[in-house]
């Protein structure tokens, strides 16, 4: 590349030689420093030396035309090949979207709080909005009017329960393991190692069982249900259903929401079970402890309360994780990468409403006394 000013200030732009990406591209700035000068009133160019080249050469051009369009310089295509011509063309056809660079944020850091402020009321005003449409589509469902297919509601409740049943049992087999080892680190220097039982028992049940579910199902299923719903956004199928006069919240969120709700206190019970059991192995190899005195230790320490509280709390936490899971999806943007966005969001936003959920809980059941 080099570059002529002619008498007219014009500057051309002398291209020679191939210009391809395995050659590499020169620099565009030595034409953007004669632009920056003040004295160029036009770019043209000449080819007439060029031998081969590819979108390289488009690109290079591309930048050159937006450092015109910035100057306010004319710019004379003329000396182009014609199919670089159109290629350039067809590259300018669509402009740029303005989110497609994200540079730094040079905004000053009370901008940025105002934005951040304003972005979360929007987002809390849309959250409640969703939870008011999902309460009143339940109402439709008591009375017998919502519009959805019992197909559907078997389909989803055999993809959060029976095929969450493997990575469950793993998980809540190797919880009941590590907390029986932690404790039996613990109560072995004063030879009350029987209680790791009670320990162990009494964390699953009330704690860890269903947490530790809540937080698979959010990862699983959550984002899931986000990635379903946002695909569907995208592919304008919710528009459809809203077109044809069917709520997409009655057919596509409360099924989802119903199969959680059934299947998160069973699995929250069988979460339990094994993790007791993962307790017992450890108790078992390591503490000389007979299977029998694991559980009726465990059998003792276990009250209704306990089981209850557990199993009460699953059920909020399926509630959660359905809501956010299909709140994500339906706020899903029009691209394909928003639909991974929204799957995202859809675990972190479930997981923090879990641990805010069972804070809430520990209070609450602290001030009742149970």
């Amino acid at each position: 590349m080099s570059i002529v000013r002619a008498s007219d200030e014009t500057v051309i732009v002398r291209l020679a030689g191939t210009w391809e990406l395995t050659t590499g591209l020169p620099s565009p700035d030595p034409v953007r420093q004669e632009l920056a000068s003040g004295r160029a009133r036009a770019v043209a160019f000449d080819t007439r030396e060029l031998r081969a080249w590819d979108s390289a050469a488009v690109t290079f051009l591309a930048r050159i035309a937006e450092a015109c369009r910035e100057r306010g310089v004319t710019l004379d295509r003329t000396g182009l090949p014609e199919g670089m011509q159109r290629l350039l063309r067809l590259a300018e056809a669509v402009p740029e979207r303005p989110d497609v660079r994200r540079g730094a944020d040079r905004r000053g850091w009370l901008e940025r709080l105002g934005a951040a402020t304003v972005s979360l009321a929007d987002a809390n005003r849309e959250s409640f909005a969703f939870l008011g449409e999902v309460t009143l589509s339940a109402a439709r469902l008591a009375r017998g009017r919502a519009r959805l297919r019992g197909q559907d509601l078997a389909v989803f409740i055999q993809e959060c329960g029976a095929h969450a049943l493997p990575i469950v049992t793993l998980i809540s087999v190797l919880v009941g393991m590590i907390l029986a080892f932690v404790g039996a680190v613990q109560l072995l220097r004063f030879g009350a190692q029987i209680y790791v039982a009670d320990l162990v028992a009494i964390a699953m049940v009330r704690e860890m069982g269903c947490i530790m579910t809540g937080i698979i199902m959010a990862g699983r299923t959550g984002s899931g249900f986000a990635a379903q719903l946002g695909t569907m956004k995208v592919t304008q199928e919710i528009d459809a259903f809203t077109t044809l006069g069917i709520p997409p919240i009655d057919f596509l969120v409360l099924p989802r929401l119903l199969a959680l709700l059934l299947m998160m206190p069973l699995l929250t019970v069988y979460s339990d079970v094994l993790g007791i059991l993962g307790g017992a192995v450890v108790s078992v190899g390591m503490l000389g402890l007979t299977p029998l005195q694991y559980l009726r230790e465990a059998n003792q320490a276990l009250t209704l309360t306990s089981c209850a509280t557990g199993i009460g709390k699953s059920f909020v936490f399926g509630a959660l994780i359905a809501v956010a899971g299909c709140l994500r999806g339906m706020q899903c943007g029009k691209s394909s990468s928003a639909v991974g966005d929204a799957a995202t969001s859809a675990v972190v936003t479930s997981i923090v409403w879990i641990i805010v959920a069972d804070g809430l809980f520990a209070v609450i059941f602290n001030q009742l006394g149970i």
